[in-house]
């Protein structure tokens, strides 16, 4: 089993339940430090990991990763994929080398670790491709253009290659993962361009919630999305019903919802080195005070409650639809 952003966060999470499975996991991100506790971590669970480095944003890199895999280790039957990076700050004020370098690992890091997976794969008709996705894949927000563009592209590229999949008559499964905001290091090494320091748009969600969803996924690769959290269920229903509610709703909270009032930002940036090379930052950030360690909605979606998913969202969009008139009365 595959995970690339292996060494911190979500990946660093979902390592340590493949460990705990007794899975054989082979680690791929950047830095050194996170992805040797890693491999420890997964060793310590019972299972066996190890390292590949490489920058997912150099297919070179990923396909190179894939062979000494499959020699090493063997055969691969499932691959996910959660790593990523990004920048804090308004559109405006990110440069053109930042936006590129940020689709480059969030955006085309999936397509190439997506497009190694099925190279392998392709000849034995077998195995399973998650993407870790997110709710702004179906809405962006302020401050997160980069992000929300790669994640819209990750989720339409995902859909393509499935009906691609599915027109073969193929073996290969590939599912969407779609996460909320996720208690992880991110927030304390992303690139920042704020005053104050980033934080999850609440309700903030452990890591660990994250991970039981995208094993649960590669365990049942068939279906063809899973969602995690109330912000996600409320997302994709209030896009669809009520868009121009969400522009308005965003454009006057969307910003100060994203800033703590504590802190300045750490000054760390991973968008073109790791930030965990000499210093290892494990799966959680710095919000484990605020964070929940469990998801209905996630509950609701493995069991196939869609309607009882939907009628949940509905209630939380009226509720936002009620707060954003009283504001603007």
């Amino acid at each position: 089993m595959v995970v690339t952003g292996a060494s911190g966060g979500v990946g660093r999470a979902v390592v340590r339940m493949l460990g705990a499975q007794g899975a054989k996991v082979a680690l791929i991100a950047r830095g050194t430090t996170g992805l040797g506790a890693a491999a420890v971590d997964v060793g310590a669970e019972g299972g066996t990991g190890q390292v590949y480095e490489a920058d997912v944003a150099d297919y070179e890199q990923v396909r190179h990763a894939t062979e000494r895999i499959e020699k090493e280790m063997g055969p691969i039957s499932v691959w996910i994929n959660t790593a990523f990076s990004s920048v804090f700050a308004k559109f405006t004020d990110i440069s053109p080398d930042e936006y590129e370098r940020t689709t480059a690992v969030t955006y085309l890091g999936y397509v190439w670790g997506t497009k190694a997976a099925l190279d392998v794969m392709g000849p034995r008709d077998a195995g399973a491709i998650v993407q870790a996705g997110s709710a702004l894949s179906y809405r962006g927000i302020p401050l997160q253009s980069a992000y929300c563009g790669a994640k819209h592209a990750v989720k339409g590229f995902t859909e393509s290659v499935r009906t691609e999949l599915l027109g073969d008559g193929s073996g290969i499964d590939i599912t969407l993962v779609q996460l909320p905001a996720v208690n992880t290091p991110q927030f304390d090494w992303v690139l920042s361009k704020l005053r104050r320091h980033p934080q999850p748009v609440p309700p903030i969600y452990q890591p660990e919630v994250a991970a039981r969803a995208i094993v649960y996924a590669a365990e049942h690769p068939e279906r063809k999305e899973y969602w995690v959290g109330a912000s996600t269920a409320l997302t994709l229903l209030a896009q669809r019903a009520a868009p121009a509610l969400v522009d308005r709703y965003l454009a006057w909270s969307g910003a100060r919802s994203q800033v703590t009032d504590e802190k300045a930002p750490t000054g760390v940036s991973n968008l073109w080195e790791p930030a965990d090379e000499s210093t290892d930052h494990g799966a959680h950030g710095s919000f484990d005070h605020r964070s929940h360690g469990h998801s209905p909605q996630l509950w609701l979606s493995q069991h196939r409650r869609p309607v009882l998913l939907t009628l949940a969202a509905g209630a939380a969009a009226t509720v936002a639809a009620t707060v954003v008139r009283a504001k603007r009365s």
